[in-house]
């Protein structure tokens, strides 16, 4: 059996003080994997903490030369990429040591094309609040169409999707854009109903402003071609799951 290679993309933009963390956690995975650092511009440090993680192989550093946004990053990251499977990770964000090797049991035993996981919240300096955001263990289509319950540094999906599916519209949520797309034609996705990935929030996180994400949740369903009726009633709903979801 061909040996199995996961593609990591760290999309990051001035996220020196975290992006450390973030590799780590891929490093120690079970199964074997490539890192993809795509860097949007920073103006920190962080091509000087990846610098010295590029030495070990299997840790590659690209910089856009001026901002492109998270999409574009992502897609840029995917193009490169050797891997069988992509999985997205945040630069602030980070996993539990056997999520990977999870999620491959699990895409192989559901013979899904996507995995996402639960997760557990974190403040900005990386402290525990003690929430932690369940999934259920398979989601249609139409079940996600509700609630955007697929967190984009939780998912493993096939490569060959991925590229069918490119990120876009940077304006919206662009990861549930992608992922309602790919489920309208593959139906299904499934998931691990543990935290095996660690969400940091941090300020400027798009999740954290609920009057900014109405606007962006109303045109993911303009983007899907959906009339504007009913674009309001999906965003309803995802509205108060998601006011509901983090409320502390």
């Amino acid at each position: 059996m061909q040996e199995v290679l996961i593609s990591v993309i760290i999309p990051t933009y001035n996220c020196g003080c975290y992006i450390e963390q973030a590799i780590e956690s891929v490093l120690q995975q079970s199964v074997k994997a490539e890192i993809i650092v795509v860097d949007d511009a920073s103006s920190d440090n962080t091509e000087k903490k990846v610098s010295k993680y590029r030495e070990k192989g299997n840790v590659y550093y690209i910089k856009n030369e001026k901002r492109q946004g998270v999409s574009k990053s992502r897609n840029r990251g995917i193009a490169m990429a050797k891997g069988n499977y992509i999985a997205f990770l945040d630069a602030d964000d980070w996993w539990d040591f056997c999520k990977l090797q999870r999620q491959l049991d699990c895409i192989c035993k559901n013979r899904c094309i996507l995995c996402y996981t639960g997760r557990e919240l974190y403040t900005e300096n990386g402290t525990a609040i003690g929430k932690k955001i369940p999934v259920k263990e398979m989601i249609t289509y139409r079940e996600l169409l509700h609630h955007n319950s697929i967190a984009c540094s939780s998912v493993l999906l096939r490569a060959d999707i991925a590229r069918e599916f490119p990120m876009e519209h940077d304006e919206v949520h662009e990861d549930y854009l992608t992922w309602l797309r790919i489920l309208a034609k593959y139906k299904k996705a499934c998931g691990i109903n543990e935290p095996l990935l660690k969400t940091r929030l941090t300020v400027g996180g798009k999740s954290r402003n609920k009057w900014k994400t109405v606007p962006m949740t109303y045109g993911v369903f303009r983007y899907l071609g959906m009339g504007k009726l009913r674009s309001v009633y999906y965003m309803g709903n995802h509205v108060v799951r998601s006011w509901m979801k983090y409320l502390l």
